[in-house]
């Protein structure tokens, strides 16, 4: 049975029955937030969710037959934890009453194509990966914003006390430009005050919305390279066979071989040779 439930999640059709089952999931749960929808296929959205429940169970247990011989390898794996704890928690008391729990539980469900597929396992761990890194830029744009929102205020806080009256919604009107959106609009209000406005916003610009936009993407785009080297490396290790004790050959067949060889070159060697009749050239004789 091990054998089998393995071979069953190694074909590819698996992982896509999978998948069909998670949008299907994902589609009944979109339709029950029409009103007139729910209404007339209420019995039948509720059908289709306890189909799908039932086909994420069946997959949860092929995947725990995978690994009769070792249970332990089986919860091992985060993503059969994760898988786990979708599935069995509307089932735990306090849980199963709460539909809004119920509808996040259900709505988890679709982060579990990350699981089926490498290209996106290989996405989810790039942007994991990039959270230390996040920190960081986020601490540096955090008190760039805070330089540009003191400056913000000085210069128009009286003109414009709704977006520049304190450093928070200096920080906040600052944090909306990020997009470029109403930038023409903004610096034009801005000369109206000052014209030190122009320096303001276009060295503003250039700090934040382009070297902090580059760098973000820089990090992100590293850590995706990393994810993606890993990923092929497990790949690589996992496609190689395993290591067997009887491909390197023994003592014994290393001499069998060797001596196999040394008959084949004594065969071949020719006969009238004057090593192997015994004769002494004519020259060495006579010069004795």
């Amino acid at each position: 049975m091990t054998r089998r439930c393995a071979a069953l999640v190694a074909v590819p059709w698996f992982n896509v029955a999978g998948f069909v089952v998670i949008v299907v999931n994902a589609v009944a749960l979109g339709l029950e937030t029409y009103g007139a929808v729910a209404a007339a296929a209420g019995p039948a959205l509720r059908a289709v969710e306890y189909v799908c429940v039932a086909c994420f169970v069946v997959e949860l247990l092929i995947r725990f037959g995978a690994h009769l011989a070792t249970p332990a390898g089986f919860f091992r794996d985060r993503w059969n934890l994760f898988d786990l704890a979708i599935v069995t928690a509307p089932l735990l008391p306090g849980v199963r009453e709460n539909v809004t729990l119920l509808r996040l539980l259900r709505l988890a469900r679709i982060v579990r194509t990350f699981r089926l597929f490498p290209s996106l396992r290989v996405i989810l761990v790039g942007i994991r990966r990039s959270i230390p890194g996040l920190g960081s830029f986020l601490l540096v744009t955090v008190l760039l914003l805070y330089a540009y929102a003191i400056l913000g205020w000085m210069l128009f806080g009286r003109a414009y006390p709704e977006e520049y009256g304190t450093v928070g919604q200096a920080m906040l009107t600052l944090f909306l430009l990020l997009s470029l959106d109403g930038i023409t609009d903004t610096l034009q209000a801005g000369r109206d005050v000052t014209e030190w406005a122009v320096v303001y916003y276009v060295s503003y610009m250039v700090a934040a919305c382009y070297l902090l936009t580059n760098l973000l993407v820089g990090l992100v785009l590293t850590a995706l390279q990393e994810a993606h080297q890993d990923e092929r490396a497990a790949s690589g290790r996992a496609a190689d066979p395993p290591p067997d004790e009887h491909t390197e050959p023994s003592v014994r067949e290393q001499l069998a071989r060797l001596r196999a060889l040394v008959d084949d070159l004594e065969q071949r060697l020719p006969d009238d040779s004057p090593a192997a009749s015994g004769k002494v050239p004519s020259q060495a004789t006579s010069g004795g």
